[in-house]
C-alpha cells in the first residue's frame, strides 16, 4: 500500500493519466512520444506501489477498474488544470514585454514616444526598467534592452538605433555668454556641467586646446538628464546629446552653444537574446523603435553631418 512518506513518480502518474484519458496504452505512447511498452511499465510500477490494479487488460484493449476510475478522475482533472495554466502562462508572456535601458535614454527619449507604441500595439503590456548597469538578458528577467556601446555583445542580436553624440547646450539667456567657449584665450564665463571626458573629447574634436581645471565644473551629477535639467535652469553649459534632448531644443528651453557635435564611437542599440529575436513581441518593438530612431536621426542630421569623432 502507498505510504505517506513516498509519492508515486510523476512519470508513472503521467503515463497512467494519458492511458486512462485516451483508453489505450498505444495512444498514450503516441502522445507522450514513447512506446506502449514504456507506458505499460510505468502503469505496472504505479499499480505495484498502490497495491491494486488500475486497469483490466485484455488482448486488444484496456479498461479502468473501479479504483482506477477514482484515480483517473482526479488525475485527468489535475493535468487538465496544469495544461490550462501553461496556456495562460504562454498567453501572459506573449502579451508582456519587459525592457531595460539607461535612465537618460528611458526618461528623455523613450518615454515621450511610448504612447505611439501603445497605439500601434495595444495588445502588449510594457514593463520598463531604468538601470545604469547592463542587465543580464540571459537570466529571464528581461526580454530586451536598449544599450550603449559598440554592438558586440555575445549571444545578443543587436540593431543600431543612433550614434552617441554630444554638443554643448545651454539656456537661451546664456547663449551670448557662451560664445567664447572655443576661444582658449578667453576665460570661461560660465561653469561647465556634465562628464569631463565628453568635454575633453568635444574640445579636441573642434580643435580647441583648453585647460579644464576642477573649478571649470559647476557640479557632478549621476545622470545626463540631470545635467540637462541644470542647464535648462541656467546653471551652466551642459554637454549632452542633441538626439536625446531634441525636445528641449525644439521647445526653446535649450540652444546649442556650438553647432559642432562630437562622438565617442559608441551608439545606442536595441538588443535581445539571439534565440528569442523572432518572438512576435520582441520583433514588434524592434520594428517600432527602429522607425523612431530613424526619425530621430533625420531630425539630427545637421549635427550628424558635421560629426567629429
Amino acid at each position: 500500500m502507498l505510504g505517506t512518506g513516498r509519492f508515486p513518480s510523476l512519470s508513472a502518474i503521467r503515463a497512467f493519466e494519458a492511458a486512462a484519458r485516451l483508453g489505450s496504452f498505444a495512444k498514450a505512447a503516441d502522445e507522450l512520444d514513447t512506446t506502449a511498452a514504456s507506458v505499460s511499465y510505468h502503469v505496472r510500477r504505479l499499480e505495484t506501489q498502490l497495491g491494486m490494479p488500475l486497469f483490466v487488460r485484455s488482448a486488444n484493449r484496456v479498461s479502468l477498474t473501479v479504483p482506477g476510475e477514482i484515480v483517473a478522475r482526479e488525475a485527468i482533472g489535475a493535468f487538465a488544470a496544469l495544461r490550462a495554466s501553461f496556456v495562460r502562462a504562454a498567453d501572459a508572456d506573449r502579451a508582456h514585454l519587459s525592457l531595460t535601458t539607461l535612465p537618460t535614454l528611458g526618461t528623455s527619449w523613450l518615454m515621450p514616444r511610448l504612447g505611439r507604441f501603445r497605439q500601434r500595439h495595444p495588445e502588449l503590456q510594457l514593463e520598463l526598467d531604468l538601470s545604469v548597469e547592463a542587465e543580464d538578458l540571459a537570466g529571464g528577467r528581461f526580454d530586451a534592452a536598449i544599450r550603449n556601446g559598440h554592438g558586440d555583445w555575445p549571444g545578443l542580436q543587436a540593431t543600431a538605433l543612433f550614434p552617441s553624440v554630444f554638443v554643448p547646450l545651454c539656456a537661451p539667456a546664456l547663449a551670448d555668454a557662451a560664445r567664447g567657449l572655443t576661444d582658449p584665450a578667453q576665460a570661461l564665463d560660465l561653469p561647465l556641467i556634465g562628464r569631463r571626458d565628453w568635454w575633453a573629447l568635444w574640445f579636441a574634436a573642434v580643435g580647441c586646446e583648453r585647460n579644464l581645471p576642477a573649478g571649470s565644473f559647476a557640479m557632478q551629477l549621476p545622470a545626463e538628464y540631470l545635467d540637462i535639467s541644470a542647464a535648462v535652469a541656467g546653471q551652466g553649459i551642459a554637454i549632452g546629446s542633441p538626439i536625446l534632448f531634441r525636445h528641449e531644443i525644439d521647445a526653446g528651453r535649450l540652444v546649442p552653444a556650438h553647432e559642432r557635435a562630437a562622438g565617442d564611437g559608441r551608439a545606442f542599440w536595441f538588443v535581445s537574446p539571439s534565440a528569442r529575436q523572432h518572438q512576435p513581441k520582441i520583433a514588434r518593438f524592434r520594428e517600432w523603435v527602429a522607425e523612431e530612431a530613424a526619425s530621430a536621426r533625420g531630425a539630427a542630421q545637421s549635427y550628424l553631418r558635421g560629426l567629429a569623432s
